[in-house]
């Protein structure tokens, strides 16, 4: 039962997602717009930002809400480790300094919601150091995501138009 639900919601995005009009350009455009919004450290509000950059940017909406998935239950923990060291590293803090060791200590035991009230009670500099890491990891998987996705999305919309001419 679980098993034919799941596989039914699967193939429901698929055929959403091979239903996608639009430029490839706007649609790889909304992809890395989302993957960027993904991986800062706003967690309520990934979608709600990735659309607002692709209202800004002209891109796609639909793809841009699709890439913030990349922050999950599952990756959320590595992305917020890797976005705190990134932080402290381009900051120049100090990654055992006292004021951050509660949130540090949150992300290692992975506790989502301590994570979050941990991170808001240390204050600004351990919101910088996170914003700063999210920032950056963004750039770093938003820039070759963009040129993966078009290129995909450009060989699949000559894939779907080939193969409409063959059925016509």
């Amino acid at each position: 039962m679980v098993k034919e639900s799941i596989t039914r919601r699967l193939r429901y995005i698929y055929l959403r997602l091979t239903r996608l009009r639009g430029d490839p350009h706007e649609l790889a455009l909304g992809m890395a717009l989302g993957i960027f919004a993904g991986m800062l450290p706003i967690i309520p509000f990934h979608a709600l930002a990735a659309v607002a950059l692709a209202l800004a940017f002209s891109a796609s909406k639909i793809t841009a809400a699709a890439g913030t998935l990349i922050c999950n239950p599952v990756t959320i923990y590595p992305l917020y480790r890797y976005a705190y060291e990134l932080g402290s590293f381009i900051l120049g803090f100090d990654r055992n300094a006292e004021i951050l060791s509660p949130v540090i200590k949150t992300i290692h035991t992975e506790q989502f919601l301590h994570m979050i009230t941990a991170t808001l009670s240390a204050g600004g500099k351990v919101a910088a150091v996170f914003l700063m890491g999210g920032f950056t990891l963004g750039i770093i998987w938003a820039v070759p995501s963009y040129f993966i996705f078009h290129y995909f999305l450009k060989a699949f919309i000559a894939w779907r138009k080939s193969r409409k001419l063959i059925k016509a």
